[in-house]
């Protein structure tokens, strides 16, 4: 009678445990789709700034001493991406 006592507490013990470990895994699952939307909105975050910061270097190169020159090889080079784009949507 000890033994199926004994098998009793164990198996009360193991689905402790299980429902414990369910719990845990639950809110690891909600602690990585929170951590999931804050890297897409740190990425797109970072996406806005880096588009603001080429916006100010073609300002600043269209007001500097030598504006022109620097404004004319910034805008070939975004010319020449959005080319790159252009024909990598049509492929």
């Amino acid at each position: 009678m000890q033994a199926l006592t004994d098998l009793s507490q164990n198996v009360h013990l193991l689905l402790e445990r299980y429902k414990a470990l369910q719990q845990e895994n639950a809110a690891l699952r909600e602690e990585s789709e929170r951590q999931r939307q804050e890297l897409i909105r740190t990425h797109s975050e970072l996406l806005e700034l880096q588009q603001k910061n080429r916006r100010i270097a073609t300002a600043n190169a269209l007001t500097s001493a030598e504006g022109n020159e620097e404004a004319t090889k910034r805008l070939n080079a975004l010319i020449a991406q959005v080319d790159r784009a252009i024909a990598a949507l049509k492929r």
